[in-house]
């Protein structure tokens, strides 16, 4: 994490050895390869995303903790865009969990069922994909909107949320 925090160009298990001061062969003793490894960060880059849409999730009621949630999701990508992409490409992760409790998409779903008495799955769906998009677009420099149009964005999204 601290290598994708630093700008690596490139992580491997050797650049990952290096950086801890243990010989290149340590690393496989806990990760059998790079797509192991690069899987373990993406999991626990997951784990710190949801701890932070937790806390977002508290900071308010109704749909205003939905669009802290928002905010939240997108000030943790520019905080961390290596270890943001990185999520999101690991083939070994599930980011998206069916499950309403599991992890970071959990924490949305149970915000979406508690305003939503229709079709939870695509609203949280919809919610995400709004929310990751505008992450992805802020970070490929494609986002010219502030903070405060941003923040309408979000609550434009969340005012019909509990419609039919």
């Amino acid at each position: 994490m601290a290598l994708l925090g630093d700008g690596a160009a490139e992580i491997s298990l050797r650049s990952v050895a290096r950086a801890a001061g243990v010989s290149a062969m340590a690393p496989y003793r806990h990760f059998p390869d790079k797509a192991a490894l690069l899987g373990a960060v993406a999991e626990e880059g997951f784990r710190a995303l949801q701890a932070e849409l937790e806390a977002a999730d508290d900071s308010a009621r109704g749909a205003d903790a939905l669009v802290a949630q928002g905010l939240a999701y997108i000030a943790f990508a520019a905080r961390h865009p290596a270890l943001f992409r990185l999520m999101f490409a690991a083939r070994d992760t599930a980011c998206i969990p069916r499950e309403a409790g599991d992890g970071a998409y959990g924490v949305l779903a149970r915000r979406v069922a508690a305003l939503s008495p229709g079709d939870r799955e695509a609203r949280t769906l919809g919610c995400w994909a709004m929310v990751h998009g505008l992450a992805t677009l802020s970070l490929d420099g494609r986002l010219s909107a502030g903070l405060d149009e941003v923040r309408l964005v979000l609550a434009l999204l969340t005012r019909d949320l509990g419609e039919e």
